[in-house]
């Protein structure tokens, strides 16, 4: 039985909590910051000083979704879990952000007396400090996807909620027939917004299910018209999706002119089981 999933980035010995620390049998020692969150991510595995979305993007999407305006995708998420999640059950979501939809699966869970124990990791220092601040119910650590340090076959579920996907990574970490639950964009996410932004939107490619390694359970779909009335709120909302980063002057000056909007906000919510 494990006292908690993580595993030595050094080693890949399991970690074991020693008072504010957590240690492997090899000695290799890793501090908790002071929000609770500990830092597993090495430094030759960093492709940048600050890895991962940058501080601003993170608040920025702390402040919008703690707005409500995507809570019928966590609404979905929180069915979800109540019908694939046993009881006592482990989640891990890879690639947690600043944990909205950990933390609010977790109350929710918590609520419905559907006892669970939840993990985040993410790439981002900022994600994982802001994470934890916010939820004392979570062990949150910095850590990648491709190399989550995590003990192989000790999750029962992982959330993937537009975050990378690794396969191999999933398989290992997941017990047999684990449950693996992923977030994507449909074809008309944000659609209104494109095309009050860009001279020629496109739909977004929602690719074909099948995952090597996986058995595609079922597709669930969260789907709502959002209206953001002020300025602040939109560009919290662009600055969140992967536009932010291929966008010219001439299109952020149309963005930065809208007042109001409202436009689609569209999930496919995928449920697959490690075969």
């Amino acid at each position: 039985m494990f006292d908690c999933i993580w595993s030595c980035p050094v080693c890949g010995k399991p970690l074991h909590q020693a008072d504010k620390s957590l240690r492997c049998g090899n000695s290799h020692s890793f501090d908790r910051g002071r929000s609770g969150y500990v830092h597993l991510l090495p430094s030759n595995r960093q492709n940048a000083k600050l890895p991962g979305d940058n501080p601003d993007m993170v608040r920025a999407r702390r402040n919008f979704l703690n707005k409500g305006y995507y809570s019928h995708l966590l609404k979905v998420l929180c069915s979800v879990m109540e019908t694939y999640l046993p009881r006592n059950g482990r989640i891990l979501d890879a690639g947690c952000g600043e944990g909205y939809y950990t933390k609010g699966v977790q109350q929710h869970l918590a609520a419905m007396e559907h006892p669970c124990t939840c993990y985040g990791v993410d790439i981002s220092k900022t994600a994982a400090d802001l994470a934890a601040r916010a939820d004392k119910l979570t062990d949150y650590a910095v850590g990648s996807v491709f190399h989550i340090p995590v003990q192989s076959e000790s999750c029962d579920m992982i959330m993937s909620i537009f975050a990378p996907f690794c396969g191999e990574e999933f398989q290992r970490v997941l017990k047999p027939n684990g449950c693996l639950v992923m977030a994507i964009p449909a074809a008309k996410h944000l659609w209104e917004l494109k095309c009050a932004v860009y001279d020629k939107p496109y739909e977004n490619a929602v690719k074909d299910y099948e995952l090597e390694g996986f058995s595609f359970t079922e597709k669930r779909t969260a789907q709502k018209q959002i209206t953001l009335e002020n300025r602040k709120d939109i560009a919290d909302l662009f600055s969140m999706t992967p536009y932010a980063y291929r966008t010219g002057e001439k299109e952020r000056n149309r963005l930065s002119s809208l007042e109001t909007l409202t436009t689609q906000a569209a999930f496919e919510i995928l449920i697959y089981h490690k075969k």
